[in-house]
């Protein structure tokens, strides 16, 4: 089972569009838990995921309840980035199958969804500084599970100059 990225009630198409876009490039398949802060539709994800949404598998959930249900169904551990997390990101174990879950740009998630998590990542960072911005956020903690779980994608065969 491949890892997955998921949003919760996001805000920002253009974030949105940009992380489709990561996901897209990397293989990984996408959750948007709604109800999101704009229209969830192609066009409103077109400018930051160009052409790009054409390639990626994306699953829209009605709501933070039924996307629990479903990921509990299909034996996802829901792993939460997050600034109250404690756990490195570095240092965490990631495995195939794992629900990666960023929050809202705006607000991040409610009790009800930490509560709910298996694991909370941290990025570390300056103590001064808030966060990063949430798709620069989804590349870097992407990235490290996919390093640790072998799951890039095969790199393309090099062709002429």
């Amino acid at each position: 089972m491949p890892l997955r990225l998921a949003l919760y009630q996001p805000d920002i198409p253009q974030n949105t569009g940009t992380i489709l876009r990561l996901c897209a490039c990397m293989g990984v398949p996408a959750d948007i838990i709604e109800p999101a802060g704009f229209p969830v539709s192609d066009r409103a994800f077109r400018r930051a995921g160009m052409d790009y949404l054409d390639q990626v598998a994306i699953e829209r959930h009605v709501s933070w309840t039924q996307f629990d249900a479903w990921r509990r169904g299909r034996g996802c551990r829901l792993v939460l980035a997050t600034t109250k997390g404690a756990t490195p990101y570095t240092d965490f174990a990631f495995a195939p199958g794992d629900a990666i879950l960023l929050g809202r740009e705006s607000a991040g998630v409610p009790d009800a969804v930490h509560e709910a998590a298996d694991a909370r990542v941290v990025i570390p960072m300056r103590p001064d500084l808030r966060s990063l911005n949430i798709a620069v956020s989804a590349a870097m903690i992407l990235g490290e599970a996919l390093r640790q779980t072998g799951g890039f994608p095969p790199k393309a065969p090099e062709g002429p100059n």
